[in-house]
């Protein structure tokens, strides 16, 4: 397996759920600290890229990293205080969210150290492209990525932190420009753009450049969608525990698969990889649903296809 990384950028944070009787839980998270957590556990060499803070929550963040075998070469650390998400559950368990991000940790990134420019692969999206000055950051990174680097984009439009949706959109439009692989669901696509068919905007990104869209459909499954075609890869019935970080375990479980096997940012019109890869991605992200929280699954957990020595 070749040495450089995978880097995983954007933020990381920590949601406190207040239950009806007013306790508290703190649960760390961020999509794609979520994403770099999911490839740490598969065993590709991974680093995040995105500013922790040094106090406890950010002491907690950092250490679970370390913990799933992400590297830190790429982490800035910050005395700013992390950034907090608060989810107030009702009588049903439905969650109402406020968010904290003021002068806390994860907007601030404006420091890209070296390692992260010369990425295997580059993964980005959620709030990455949304709080500044990080959006920012990362765009400039994106546009200033070797011809080799592989980009994978994850919108995962989160419209409650989106203050300005004009200004997230056109950001989002410059990302597409450099991105190899995008990942959408349908409630991503229909935000982005409300008059064009989840699938229709998937094959316009297609014909605008995109080697590979991966829009996910729910229980339904993942559409890939490439110059070959469209093709379905359906989902396993399961008994779902919730969805925290299913996208972003399955994000992270297909460039996992993909570098894995060898395959590279030139690979990407193979449509029966991409489906090979979806369908195995797909088998990471169920096993995340029958969890509680965000806990993707280790190798060793996963089916025999998923053994494989690197090529």
């Amino acid at each position: 397996m070749v040495s450089r990384m995978i880097v995983v950028a954007g933020e990381a944070l920590v949601d406190l759920v207040i239950d009806t009787e007013g306790n508290v839980k703190a649960k760390l998270g961020g999509g794609p600290y979520n994403v770099a957590r999911t490839i740490g556990r598969l065993g590709l060499p991974v680093s995040f890229l995105g500013a922790i803070s040094t106090d406890r929550f950010g002491s907690r963040l950092f250490a679970q990293l370390e913990a799933d075998g992400v590297q830190a070469d790429t982490i800035v650390r910050t005395d700013l205080p992390t950034t907090l998400a608060a989810a107030e559950l009702d009588e049903r368990g439905a969650a109402t969210y406020h968010f904290y991000f003021a002068g806390t940790s994860a907007p601030s990134l404006q420091q890209v150290p070296p390692a992260a420019r010369a990425a295997r692969a580059l993964h980005a999206g959620t709030l990455g492209l949304v709080l500044e000055p990080m959006a920012t950051t990362l765009l400039h990174l994106m546009a200033q990525l070797p011809d080799d680097t592989l980009l994978m984009l994850d919108p995962n439009c989160r419209t409650g932190v989106i203050s300005d949706r004009a200004a997230y959109v056109q950001r989002v439009e410059a990302a597409y420009v450099r991105s190899d692989v995008v990942k959408v669901s349908t409630d991503d696509a229909l935000y982005l753009d409300p008059s064009t068919e989840p699938m229709a905007y998937s094959r316009a990104l297609v014909q605008r450049g995109v080697q590979l869209v991966l829009l996910t459909d729910g229980a339904n499954g993942t559409w890939v969608v490439t110059a070959d075609g469209d093709e379905l890869v359906p989902t396993e019935r399961i008994e779902v525990a919730d969805t925290i970080g299913a996208g972003d375990s399955f994000g992270g479980a297909f460039l996992a698969w993909w570098l894995h096997h060898g395959l590279t940012r030139g690979d990407l019109g193979n449509h029966t990889a991409a489906v090979e890869a979806t369908s195995a991605a797909q088998e990471v992200s169920a096993i995340t649903c029958q969890r509680v929280g965000a806990e993707p699954p280790y190798r060793r957990e996963l089916s025999p296809r998923w053994q494989t020595q690197p090529a």
